[in-house]
């Protein structure tokens, strides 16, 4: 008898060294802690590495937060939840709330989609809720503007939930560092994601047809999500044939996130710590210095700050009014970083950008998807 393609995926593909999700654990959160007020806007990403939120403005509100709870005996000892903090029973058409894992067009070309030879993924997660509700998944094939879609229900224990996804023989992510691949978890939606016919096979991308039969996260205050052990894997796998979780160390972990996200001056650690290397004073007002990228970043980084940062020439500090990328020395290797103070800079000399005496003063560098 002839094996089945589904049959030959499940039992003889070799997996990659390093899983396509990065964090899947969700066990790295750089950026911050319990985020809440989230809701009101596309909120990009806010707590978990690469976990991102895409929402459009609505009433309802949420906490996104890092909680210590995982099913029994899975080897995992972190989550992703959200919490419904504001009910919006009203929807909009146009609302929409979800989380995006969105994957680099390079690291899925062995699925060998817009070929006849085009690979099942298989996406795996837990997920713990506050009541049985049908919330929907699948992916969008970023470079072609296709996307194929499932629903999936929730319970109020942890459920493990394998969901096969076939290939898109019409046509594959460009093999390059940008989006080729986006999963898109949908947990609410108003009639432009629901109001069509649920795209269970690949299609050209149609809003309408996102999230038909789906429910609400922002049904009641009540409502709750929890989410660990994400994972996709080429071919077709079920539940009892799913290949188990690749954990991976915390510093191998890491590391991977700061291929997208690197975090300097991190809570708790010291109150001057150092923002890249010594740096040089241009004119009266102007510190310019680098920060060493490692690894190096998927691009040349943006970059946001958070509390107190000074210059200092190790006996006077001078506080600062700005910090920003510099473009003339930005690289994926190293950050070009621009400190701005009132007055007192002298041309020429050696300065280090620092926190002020501030431990919770921060620089993120940010080359996401």
């Amino acid at each position: 008898m002839a094996l089945t393609r589904a049959f030959k995926n499940a039992v003889h593909q070799r997996r990659r060294k390093t899983p396509i999700v990065v964090n899947g654990d969700m066990a790295v959160a750089q950026r911050a802690g319990d985020v809440t007020g989230l809701g009101d806007g596309d909120e990009g990403y806010v707590n978990i590495d690469r976990m991102r939120h895409t929402v459009t403005a609505g009433a309802g509100r949420y906490t996104c937060k890092q909680t210590a709870d995982a099913p029994t005996d899975s080897g995992f000892d972190k989550c992703l939840e959200l919490d419904c903090t504001t009910a919006d029973t009203s929807i909009a058409a146009d609302e929409f709330m979800g989380i995006d894992y969105r994957v680099e067009g390079h690291d899925v070309q062995h699925l060998k989609w817009g070929t006849s030879d085009a690979e099942y993924l298989t996406v795996g997660f837990w997920m713990k809720c506050d009541a049985a509700v049908a919330y929907s998944t699948g992916f969008i094939n970023s470079d072609n503007s296709r996307h194929i879609r499932s629903l999936f229900t929730t319970g109020t224990d942890w459920t493990y939930h394998c969901i096969p996804f076939i290939g898109d023989t019409n046509s594959g992510p460009n093999d390059d560092f940008g989006e080729g691949l986006r999963l898109r978890f949908i947990f609410h939606g108003g009639s432009n994601t629901t109001s069509g016919t649920l795209a269970t096979s690949w299609e050209s991308t149609t809003g309408a047809n996102q999230h038909v039969g789906g429910g609400s996260f922002f049904a009641a205050t009540t409502r709750s999500i929890k989410m660990t052990g994400l994972q996709l894997e080429r071919g077709y796998f079920t539940a009892e044939t799913m290949p188990p979780f690749q954990h991976e160390s915390q510093q191998e972990n890491l590391f991977r996130c700061e291929r997208y996200c690197q975090v300097v001056g991190r809570d708790g650690d010291a109150s001057y710590q150092n923002i890249g290397v010594h740096g040089l004073g241009i004119g009266s007002t102007v510190v310019d210095t680098i920060q060493p990228l490692h690894p190096p970043m998927r691009i040349e980084p943006s970059m946001s700050n958070s509390g107190n940062l000074q210059a200092s020439n190790g006996s006077s500090g001078f506080a600062a009014t700005a910090i920003a990328i510099t473009t003339v020395s930005n690289s994926r290797q190293s950050a070009g970083i621009r400190l701005t103070v009132g007055s007192g800079i002298s041309a020429g000399d050696s300065y280090r950008i620092e926190q002020a005496n501030a431990s919770t003063s921060v620089v993120i560098l940010d080359a996401e998807l």
